[in-house]
């Protein structure tokens, strides 16, 4: 069974009742991702997205230039919230995802990995053991980054929160 890094966005609305029924939520956005909110239609950012296993090594990356925002585990937890997989959901309110869509806005992928080496990626003991292919990875995780980028650019247009979970 694979650890998979998930995001939804929600309105500032659909985020309070998120916040006061833990449950609701949990509903709700399986909905979303049952109704196909993943998949981008028309040149629209979806609603639901996964970027698989790049989420440990993104953080790591993301922690190594000192990056604002926690896209990647969020930053507020949701009270009450239930394990949705490996852990409770937590979110990012709409003006930490606006925080966080222009300080990606800032960050060409290329930047993102700039000077990392094998050694720093074995010491980080990263999920998925990627001990010896850690370079490697370094593609698969751009091409997830470089989907989130677009992805919380629209939400932060949208004013939406995003709830970040693993599952």
């Amino acid at each position: 069974m694979s650890m998979i890094g998930e995001y939804a966005r929600l309105t500032p609305a659909e985020l309070e009742r998120a916040v006061r029924d833990p449950s609701w939520a949990l509903k709700f956005i399986y909905e979303l991702v049952e109704a196909g909110a993943d998949e981008t239609t028309g040149g629209r950012q979806p609603r639901c997205l996964d970027i698989d296993k790049a989420w440990d090594m993104l953080g790591f990356l993301l922690r190594r230039i000192e990056f604002p925002v926690d896209i990647v585990h969020g930053e507020e937890e949701i009270p009450g919230a239930e394990d949705w997989g490996y852990g409770p959901p937590r979110y990012l309110p709409p003006d930490r995802v606006h925080a966080a869509a222009a300080a990606l806005g800032e960050l060409p992928s290329d930047a993102l990995v700039r000077g990392v080496n094998e050694a720093e990626l074995a010491e980080a003991d990263l999920y998925p053991n990627i001990a010896g292919e850690g370079l490697q990875w370094l593609k698969y995780v751009t091409h997830h980054y470089d989907a989130l980028v677009p992805f919380f650019q629209a939400a932060a247009a949208a004013g939406d929160a995003l709830v970040v979970w693993l599952d």
